[in-house]
């Protein structure tokens, strides 16, 4: 199996969420799937199979985290000294050549990605035209809109 980058925040996220539903939400529906067969008939019983439902999705959720945090290549950018390079876990700051607007992004893996708090998939057109440059260096992305030159103005470890 192939490791999966991911970001010191990222896999504590995982962890987190992966304690949730063993600790609380398996217990949890557990007890319902109980109350419920407590009823009598099962067949036409909506409250047990709403439980069976969610227990197979908290089930299912339990193998997903399990498998990608065994795979993961936990990597912490504040220990990351790539000496101003775009790197997996680096936050950069870019400057759009036409328009003079600044950006700020942090690469990250795929199930950290949220663009509205700035983080991008590593496997997305920005993250792959940012790797390996360095700071004052120009990318070119293709974007929907079309293409779109950054100059690199910063790259942090944060």
């Amino acid at each position: 199996m192939a490791t999966l980058p991911i970001t010191k925040r990222g896999a504590e996220k995982l962890k987190a969420e992966l304690h949730q539903l063993k600790t609380v939400e398996r217990p949890w529906v557990i007890n319902s799937i109980s109350e419920a067969r407590a009823q009598g008939d099962l067949s036409e019983n909506a409250e047990y199979d709403a439980a069976k439902d969610r227990q197979g999705f908290i089930e299912g959720r339990i193998q997903e985290i399990e498998g990608k945090l065994s795979a993961a290549q936990i990597i912490d950018p504040a220990e990351l000294d790539a000496g101003g390079r775009v790197v997996f876990g680096s936050t950069i700051e870019l400057q759009e050549e036409d328009s003079g607007d600044t950006v700020t992004y942090q690469i990250v893996g795929e199930d950290e990605a949220d663009i509205k708090q700035g983080r991008v998939n590593i496997s997305s057109p920005i993250a792959r035209a940012l790797i390996g440059k360095d700071e004052g260096d120009t990318a070119e992305v293709q974007a929907p809109g079309g293409l779109k030159r950054y100059e690199i103005v910063s790259v942090s470890y944060l």
